[in-house]
């Protein structure tokens, strides 16, 4: 319809003439970052520089983390002993010192016996090296028919002397690291002793700040968890220093038998350096025994011999499993497996840490991990049992 004059059409403005040409489509905005893209960035950047300076700080307190670590299986190992004592009215601290005595003693008797007879061997076998020499040259000329010289060799034996006193004089020089060295394993030493003692005599009170930071649901948790890690720890030790004990009462009957000079103390070598001595610790302790009874006769070295491996395999089937069936029940592979772990990790530190860690592990696992049960299958199936009489001497 016709538009009176002042009036404006609802779809044109006023100063739009009708007859004006049509507009071109407005065009698009131009497209801005989402505001929350910086912050991703800045949330992405600063997440990688902690993981960096996470690194850089584990690795300079790297040396930290592996005292403390050792204060606390040290205060673990101990822990069941002094809670016994407490149960019958010791206070902790007093308790913990009187642990702390009892453990530097038998290490103070253990190194000062095998010092005692590394020291009276090596004078042995410097005084007797001329005669030594001389029995193995024949006995080496008698077998494959040589025709090594006595005199050649000991005219060369000035030679190797003086190069070694050339390098135990350079050793000697360096007095100031060797001085540093000593002071720096002192030093970690009382630092371990300090932790430990902390960690034992002020348990109940340090576990009581840790779960006051956290509901109670996971209070119960970590007390189960400690409770696990304490058992597992006390009973790897309690069930070695068993075996350690066995195992030199037995091997120094054998050795008294035998005539093999200072049988206590190598029976006391043998049983310790086996049992604590994950893996490689039977044939360490085994070979210096055999090295000491070769100053008796082969005879009795033979005999020496055949008394350890039989030793060996009656603990390996009948008094180990017994031992630890309740406390470290983990397959020889798997601690194997560990102790080439930890000493890759930490070192002599790792190898002893490694086994009673890995029980602590296999024990969380076996508390936390849901099992079900294994169908029959032929590669599932167990190994028969043992003879008729060899499972009558194990349920003996």
């Amino acid at each position: 319809m016709p538009q009176t004059p002042g009036e404006t059409s609802a779809y044109a403005p006023a100063d739009v003439p009708p007859d004006a040409p049509a507009a071109h489509p407005a065009a698009p905005a131009p497209r801005h970052m989402p505001p929350w893209l910086p912050r991703a960035f800045v949330l992405a950047g600063g997440v990688v520089l902690a993981f960096m300076a996470g690194l850089w700080l584990l690795g300079r307190l790297r040396g930290l983390l592996i005292l403390l670590l050792t204060s606390l299986f040290l205060a673990f190992a101990i822990e069941p002993a002094v809670n016994w004592l407490a149960r019958h009215g010791w206070r902790r601290g007093p308790a913990t010192m009187l642990m702390f005595i009892v453990v530097a003693i038998l290490g103070a008797g253990f190194l000062g016996g095998i010092g005692s007879l590394l020291a009276t061997q090596a004078s042995h076998l410097i005084d007797g090296f001329p005669g030594y020499v001389r029995e193995s040259i024949r006995w080496i000329n008698g077998t494959f028919g040589t025709h090594l010289s006595q005199d050649t060799l000991f005219q060369r034996l000035p030679t190797v002397t003086g190069t070694l006193s050339r390098h135990l004089s350079s050793l000697a020089q360096n007095v100031w690291g060797i001085g540093a060295t000593a002071f720096g394993v002192v030093f970690k030493a009382l630092g371990v002793l300090l932790f430990t003692f902390y960690l034992s005599a002020e348990g109940p009170r340090f576990r009581r700040t840790v779960c006051s930071l956290l509901p109670p649901r996971r209070q119960h948790e970590v007390l189960r968890a400690w409770e696990i890690a304490v058992d597992k720890t006390g009973g790897y030790i309690y069930s070695r220093g068993l075996l350690a004990l066995i195992s030199a009462v037995a091997h120094y009957i054998a050795m008294a038998l035998l005539g093999v000079p200072y049988a206590a103390i190598l029976a006391l070598w043998v049983g310790v350096v086996s049992q604590f001595i994950p893996a490689v610790g039977t044939y360490l302790a085994g070979a210096v025994p055999l090295l000491i009874a070769l100053t008796v006769s082969p005879t009795t070295v033979l005999w020496l011999f055949l008394i350890i491996v039989a030793y060996q395999q009656l603990e390996n089937y009948l008094l180990h499993p017994r031992i630890t069936a309740r406390t470290l029940d983990m397959h020889p592979a798997v601690a194997f497996g560990l102790v080439l772990a930890g000493a890759a990790v930490a070192g002599p530190i790792g190898v002893l840490l490694a086994v009673p860690l890995g029980a602590s592990l296999q024990a969380f696992s076996g508390a936390y991990l849901r099992r079900y049960d294994v169908e029959d299958h032929p590669l599932t199936v167990p190994d028969p049992p043992g003879a008729r009489w060899w499972r009558w001497l194990r349920r003996s």
